[in-house]
């Protein structure tokens, strides 16, 4: 018995576990593997405080052609997934719209005002500081059309009482020397990112287990409803574990518990790529840094430098592609000294995302007792603990610290 069950142990479901927790409920928490070894593992690292916009579906007619003859590096697609993939993009496209975009960002901005302050109080708990660099990321530019495009998004983020610094190619240089020469960047200074994203979730997932939690291992597929009412799933010895109450926080899997409740949603996947390699002799990279104008992020981490692809638009399961990789490498090559491979393939997760790019967070409508926290497109890291304050608030009866509407299931 429990009073609560947690579907899923990445970022997202360990944030919510420990908020419940704190709250008083006896939580249990499963995954089939264990905490930020799935979509959580494998990302940036950017706790964002800065990504008050998301990121929209382009309009310019030139860059759609490109994208649609897969000629940028930044997106990539699969021609046979376009009959499932198709429809999702076509609903994206229309919620990036000039008219849906503000109510988007007046929809994210509690969530993304929080996200850091909720970090680090969990941070400083967890005794995970030594995993966290307060300094920012910087967003380079190759061209002066390009910088002066990026400048003009960062005086738009001012207005959100954001820290930005914009560099000239000496101040690109200043603090990061060993970059090739640049036409400038600007550098958001109120982001905070991660040397081991995978670790953070780990981290939090160990304080959660001090503090009396469980964490089982078994398949979230197993949830079935019992004829009382409560939740269960079939633990690893068989016997089954009932609780009032059940949280999807299943990432890029959820679809298959919603899905079988009679929940339809616009549920779309960007899958994602990384490797890692060895910084070339002598060489240190101190910032996470974003090429603009050629799709990817290199970002330290205490494997080595993180190299990110843009996002591949594909079913879920679908073998891997990382030609985004094997496209980006020789241009990030030229940026910086990266020495030898440290992976010996692509690490390949997804992203889950719904068109307006606002999690589903709350009551599932038609079940009592199912609760929904997944969707978080490409800021699981940066909102997990935030949303899961603003789940526990929904499932204690709290007062919640801002409106839930805009995240509810049925919103679409």
């Amino acid at each position: 018995m429990a009073d609560v069950i947690i579907l899923g142990a990445g970022m997202v479901g360990v944030s919510a576990a420990l908020h419940l927790q704190a709250r008083g409920r006896d939580v249990v928490m499963m995954d089939r593997r264990g905490a930020g070894l799935e979509t959580s593992f494998g990302n940036a690292g950017l706790i964002e405080r800065s990504s008050i916009f998301p990121y929209l579906f382009p309009r310019d007619p030139a860059r759609l052609v490109k994208y649609a003859l897969n000629l940028l590096p930044e997106a990539h697609y699969h021609l046979a997934a376009l009959p499932s993939v198709g429809p999702w993009l076509m609903r994206y496209w229309r919620e990036s719209a000039p008219e849906r975009v503000a109510k988007s960002v007046a929809a994210r901005r509690p969530l993304i005002e929080h996200s850091l302050v909720e970090h680090e109080a969990l941070i400083q708990q967890a005794g995970a500081g030594a995993l966290i660099r307060r300094t920012g990321w910087i967003k380079l530019f190759r061209t002066q059309e390009t910088l002066a495009h990026g400048v003009a998004d960062a005086e738009k983020l001012r207005a959100f009482d954001l820290h930005i610094d914009i560099l000239d190619a000496a101040g690109v240089a200043a603090r990061e020397p060993f970059l090739a020469p640049v036409a400038g960047a600007a550098h958001y200074l109120d982001t905070a990112s991660v040397s081991d994203p995978g670790g953070l979730a780990k981290a939090y997932a160990d304080l959660f287990l001090s503090r009396g939690g469980r964490f089982v291992r078994g398949d979230a597929l197993s949830l079935e409803q019992e004829p009382d009412g409560r939740w269960s799933v079939a633990g690893p010895d068989g016997a089954r574990i009932a609780a009032r109450d059940a949280v999807v926080a299943l990432g890029p899997w959820s679809d298959q518990i919603f899905r079988r409740y009679g929940y339809e949603m616009p549920f779309g996947f960007k899958r994602g790529y990384h490797m890692h390699y060895a910084p070339g002799p002598g060489a240190t990279l101190n910032h996470p840094i974003l090429d603009a104008d050629n799709g990817y992020l290199l970002a330290p981490m205490a494997r080595g430098v993180r190299l990110t692809s843009g996002a591949e638009f594909a079913t879920r399961d679908a073998p891997p592609t990382p030609v985004q990789i094997e496209l980006c490498e020789p241009i990030a090559r030229d940026l910086f000294p990266l020495g030898a491979a440290l992976d010996p393939a692509p690490w390949k997760g997804a992203r889950p995302c719904l068109p307006d790019m606002l999690p589903v967070l709350g009551p599932a409508p038609r079940h009592k007792g199912l609760w929904f926290d997944f969707g978080h497109a490409h800021h699981g890291l940066t909102l997990g603990p935030v949303s899961g304050r603003l789940l526990a608030e929904l499932m204690t009866a709290e007062t919640p610290f801002t409106d839930p509407a805009p995240y509810r299931a049925d919103r679409f």
